[in-house]
Parts: structure tokens; sequence; C-alpha cells
């Protein structure tokens, strides 16, 4: 699996880590705000409105700047910001207090880059989940190129023979550079599971924390496996 470090992912990211072997954390590519695929330094939670952006404040920075240079903002308080956010919304959650724990947690740690506390978030959640895998940052393996040539250099130099990819990368996916280096190329199939929420009907697709705050920890584990 190869994916940019998110923060908070949702479910479907870490369903594919269940299936994957190694997760090539691609860190060293453009970061990219703005749009509706911008999830590197946000994911959605869900509000007594409907869903919400839970993000974190980062400095402006040079078009281009790669995912592992940018930089968390020093003037905005988004750590206390977001705390206040999740315990408005779901300090009625069964599992409050064992979740937003580890919240507290991660956000009690000083950090300077963005991918720190993302990765940060991401071994969180793997251990709360009880998802062991190996992973590697594409920066140390010095691969370059673009789009699937860069996807098909690092999986030749970690000398992988499948590539598992989430369906939405088949928008922009080319067979050639994979079939040339004898890399099969098998898609994710992730059916969302429907758990119990708060405030109203249930929103799909957001980040895990939602299920760990509404169902614990233990519950959560078998409702990421039931699909696996």
């Amino acid at each position: 699996m190869i994916h940019q470090p998110d923060f908070l992912p949702y479910l479907g990211f870490f369903h594919r880590l269940l299936r994957a072997d190694q997760f090539v954390v691609l860190d060293n590519v453009q970061f990219v705000s703005g749009t509706s695929r911008s999830w590197t330094n946000r994911d959605k939670i869900k509000t007594t409105q409907g869903e919400r952006w839970l993000t974190l404040s980062i400095e402006k920075h040079p078009r281009g700047t790669p995912i592992h240079d940018i930089k968390l903002s020093q003037s905005v308080n988004w750590r206390r910001n977001n705390l206040d956010l999740l315990e408005q919304n779901y300090k009625r959650a069964r599992f409050y207090n064992e979740m937003h724990s580890n919240l507290e947690n991660l956000y009690g740690y000083e950090y300077s880059l963005m991918i720190e506390i993302n990765m940060k978030s991401i071994y969180m959640l793997c251990e709360l989940l009880d998802i062991q895998i190996e992973m590697v940052y594409a920066s140390t393996l010095g691969c370059d190129g673009r789009k699937n040539e860069l996807l098909v250099n690092i999986l030749n130099k970690v000398n992988a023979t499948h590539y598992l990819s989430g369906i939405g990368a088949k928008d922009y996916f080319q067979p050639k550079p994979f079939d040339q280096a004898g890399i099969q190329v098998c898609w994710q199939e992730f059916e969302h599971p429907i758990y119990p929420q708060l405030h109203g009907n249930f929103i799909p697709f957001l980040s895990s924390i939602d299920l760990l705050y509404n169902c614990g920890i233990k519950e959560s584990r078998r409702y990421i496996r039931r699909k696996t």
C-alpha cells in the first residue's frame, strides 16, 4: 500500500492496511489543499449540524512544497480549537472518556511539522484498532517520477509483486507501467460499516475516531474486520 500520511484517516484507510504487507508513506509528494480531495491536514467528524472538517492549521508555504516540509501554525491555537470541537460534539458518546483521553494525548505533544502529528495519529489508530504493519517513508527510498511512474518505481524499490490501491485511483490509473514491471494491481473492495452514531441519520466516510467514540475500542476492532 502506498498512500499519503493523512490526518486521523477514515475507516477505509485502515481496512486497506489490514490487507497489505507494507505501508509506504508517500511523504515526499506535493502537499495539496483547497480541493475536495484534500485530506492530508484534515478529516471529517459528525456534529449537531452534520459533518464538519477537523483541521490542522498550517503555515503558508510555496507551491510545490512536499508533505514532509509543511509546518504547523504557531499563531493559531488549533490544538485547543480541535479538542473543544470534539468535546462539544462527542461528549454524549458512549465511549467519550475512553477515546477522548487518547486524543488529548495525541494533541499534547509538541509538533513543528504536520507529518509528525499525522503519523502520530496513524500510529495511535493502528494501536487502537490492533493493526500491525511495516511502514517505510517514500522519502528514504530515493525514487523519482510522477504519478504512476513514481508508484511503480517505489514498488520496485521495495520488491513488491502486488499493489493494493483504493478505487479512487482508477480515475488516473495507467496499467502499462505496472504490467511492464510485472506488478499485479489489486483494487480495494471496501463496504463502509454502519454503526450507532450521534446526531441523527448515519453519515459514512468520517474520521475513524467517530467509530471509536461511539462504539469503543473493542467493538471498533470488530467493525473494521467484518468486511476484510
